[in-house]
């Protein structure tokens, strides 16, 4: 899995970070997203896959192994 963010579309919401706080952050002046795990252990990616599935600005975008 492989995990893609594109900062200019983040609402900073902030659901990712809640949802997956091992794999995502914000930064603190605007709240836009920023990633800790572009490839996220196998323990962290169904909270990476929720994370992007509720994202509001569809700033997130998994690409699975296959």
């Amino acid at each position: 899995m492989r995990i893609d963010v594109d900062a200019d579309r983040c609402c900073g919401a902030g659901q990712c970070v809640l949802t997956a706080p091992e794999v995502f952050d914000q930064r603190e002046d605007d709240g836009t997203v920023v990633l800790l795990a572009a490839e996220p252990a196998p323990d962290q990616a169904n909270g990476a896959r929720e994370a992007a599935a509720m994202c509001p600005a569809g700033a997130i975008a998994v690409h699975e192994d296959g």
